[in-house]
């Protein structure tokens, strides 16, 4: 990373092309979602759960099967627990008749098993969900513009919160085109990535800012590029370990946490890309200068302008 420290890419000599792509793809993103939708699990539309203990740990793939061929659609089976301990989930409603077949099927090969648990998941639960976790972005949202305007200024504010919704809506889109499942974890890791994007997209700001108020000759694109070069190494460095953590999870951490690590590593990716092309282009786009980014002037006892608060201050 140390060349890294020394970048000079002319990112912002692309954004017009950069622009046209997140367009795009936030385009069929909006239109998947209205179309398709998303595949709600089981904690949002109801269904059935059993749980059943093995003798010995069985392969997840092979009690999938076995259910799908008995004639179950839409069937989840992930462990719970421990190897033996696994958990089925059906969108079937549930009966006692749909219990026996279950754990006659899984016992049709003959392996030794015993019903730990059977219960009905409502969809009315599902329906209250969803509407609070739409709820919950929203609100992430809202707080994220209202402290970056604060903190920062407002075009500040509306350059941090489109590209919050930008990720927001294109890791949604993905799942939607793909007919993922999305669950309570997937929306977990949606609003993860929204804190993610927002850290990435301060540092960011923060280091423009500064170079506004310290450089005096650069024009805006000079400043935003030479902002984004020096936090380039920082923003891979992060980038980079967290995905890898991520991948690491998604290959082994098994299917109960599939979609949830899928869901951050998109977001990450994205986030990561908006922080740097979507953010620093719409700073242009609303004709950032230095005047929006100049200290207030105080006026001393006397009348006479005091000198400006030194830059280590004014972060605090």
């Amino acid at each position: 990373m140390k060349n890294l420290a020394h970048a000079n890419f002319n990112f912002m000599g692309h954004r017009k092309i950069w622009a046209a792509f997140s367009l795009l793809v936030t385009v069929l993103s909006i239109v998947s979602l209205s179309t398709r939708g998303l595949a709600f699990g089981l904690d949002f539309t109801g269904g059935s759960l059993v749980e059943v203990q093995y003798a010995q740990a069985p392969a997840l793939n092979e009690v999938r099967n076995t259910l799908e061929s008995a004639g179950f659609e839409g069937v989840v089976v992930q462990n719970f627990g421990s190897e033996t301990d696994v958990l089925v989930r059906l969108s079937e409603q549930f009966d006692d008749e749909l219990v026996n077949e279950v754990v006659s099927s899984l016992r049709a090969d003959g392996s030794e098993l015993t019903l730990q648990r059977a219960e009905f998941v409502g969809s009315q639960v599902g329906e209250e969900l969803r509407e609070q976790g739409g709820l919950g972005l929203l609100l992430a949202l809202i707080v994220v513009l209202g402290y970056v305007a604060f903190r920062f200024q407002f075009k500040f504010g509306v350059a941090s919160v489109l590209p919050l919704a930008h990720d927001v809506i294109v890791t949604l889109g993905i799942f939607s085109f793909f007919q993922l499942d999305f669950d309570l974890t997937v929306l977990a890791a949606v609003l993860a990535v929204i804190g993610y994007s927002i850290n990435d997209t301060i540092v960011v700001a923060d280091r423009i800012r500064e170079n506004f108020r310290r450089l005096r000759i650069e024009s805006p694109v000079e400043i935003i590029n030479l902002s984004i070069n020096q936090t380039l190494a920082r923003t891979l460095v992060t980038s980079g370990t967290t995905l890898l953590t991520l991948v690491c999870l998604f290959i082994f951490g098994g299917e109960m946490i599939h979609n949830f690590a899928l869901a951050l590593i998109v977001g990450i990716v994205v986030g990561t890309y908006s922080s740097i092309y979507v953010a620093a282009s719409l700073l242009l786009t609303m004709n950032i200068t230095r005047e929006d980014m100049a200290l207030p002037v105080k006026e001393g006892a006397k009348g006479e302008a005091e000198e400006a608060p030194p830059e280590w201050l004014d972060r605090m």
